[in-house]
């Protein structure tokens, strides 16, 4: 890499953070009155949010996380982990309401299915001062649910100077809502997978899903998981495939995708290379059991003065 950009490129990353259980080496989902054993077992913390931060510390970059944290004893476990992510944790708002929140994940056959308990409200009080702090360039905002949490915020953004990206993240009672595109107004860069694709689009059909998304955001950058992403800006397209790669756990592999793409986006790379990075994070990813949890080494090797 071109080493480590400056302070003057920093980003917040925004939204709730878990505590993720991690369950691998199954051969099945349970079922109803029956019991199955996971090979391995996996306690980190998650979050889209989270996430994308440290990723985007690993390769570099400066990031602030602006979430809350609970004070329970499952939320203060997560402590050491945070501290040791390398993210910024100033706009970390503690708070008894706040925890616990967990997501039990499942990987299974190259994908994951996921069941989360969401704890409190997630509209830190730390938001305004992180939108003033100096150096800030960009938000991004790691849930749709958020973004409804934190009312305003990409306009106050915006008066800020800065750009905004979000990742839906797949919540069955809001992704259908007739007022999504609407409460988007404004976001630079929309990240969503492919299957939220179909459910804004109401459609199958890759193109139309790219149409219509292109209707509403400036630039979409859509996953595909094991096939790569697709990139749209208006009426261009860029399609690149992910390579293979061993798979052990799919879980955030969509948030450091992410990452490597706003990193590269953010030092004004070209839309090819930023794609090209985003799926070279996201394919290392899948390789570690955790979002998060993966060598940090592994990440710092992507060489992106290649691009």
């Amino acid at each position: 890499m071109s080493g480590k950009p400056a302070v003057e490129s920093s980003v917040l990353c925004l939204g709730r953070t878990y505590c993720d259980l991690i369950f691998t080496g199954l051969e099945g989902l349970p079922a109803l009155g029956r019991e199955l054993f996971a090979t391995n077992l996996t306690v980190v913390p998650g979050g889209g949010a989270f996430i994308t931060a440290t990723h985007l510390a690993s390769l570099g970059r400066c990031v602030q996380l602006v979430t809350r944290v609970g004070t329970d004893p499952v939320s203060v476990a997560l402590e050491e982990a945070l501290d040791s992510s390398g993210i910024g944790l100033e706009f970390v708002e503690r708070a008894s309401d706040a925890g616990p929140q967990m997501t039990v994940a499942i990987a299974l056959e190259g994908d994951r299915a996921f069941l989360s308990h969401r704890a409190g409200h997630g509209r830190p009080a730390s938001l305004p001062e992180a939108l003033m702090a100096p150096g800030v360039r960009h938000v991004h905002v790691a849930e749709y649910a958020t973004l409804l949490e934190n009312p305003g915020i990409i306009q106050q953004a915006k008066e800020r100077g800065l750009t905004v990206s979000l990742d839906p993240s797949w919540d069955e009672t809001l992704i259908y809502g007739s007022d999504f595109l609407q409460k988007c107004h404004g976001v630079d860069v929309f990240l969503p997978n492919l299957e939220e694709g179909r459910a804004l689009a109401r459609s199958e059909n890759l193109e139309t899903i790219l149409s219509y998304l292109s209707g509403h955001f400036p630039l979409i950058v859509l996953k595909i998981g094991a096939e790569g992403g697709v990139l749209a800006r208006g009426g261009d397209r860029i399609s690149l495939a992910a390579p293979r790669v061993p798979v052990v756990d799919t879980t955030g592999a969509g948030d450091a995708f992410n990452a490597g793409f706003l990193h590269c986006w953010l030092e004004g790379r070209d839309d090819q290379s930023s794609l090209v990075a985003a799926i070279e994070v996201g394919s290392l990813s899948v390789q570690y059991a955790g979002g998060a949890a993966r060598p940090r080494d592994a990440l710092q090797s992507v060489d992106y003065s290649v691009f």
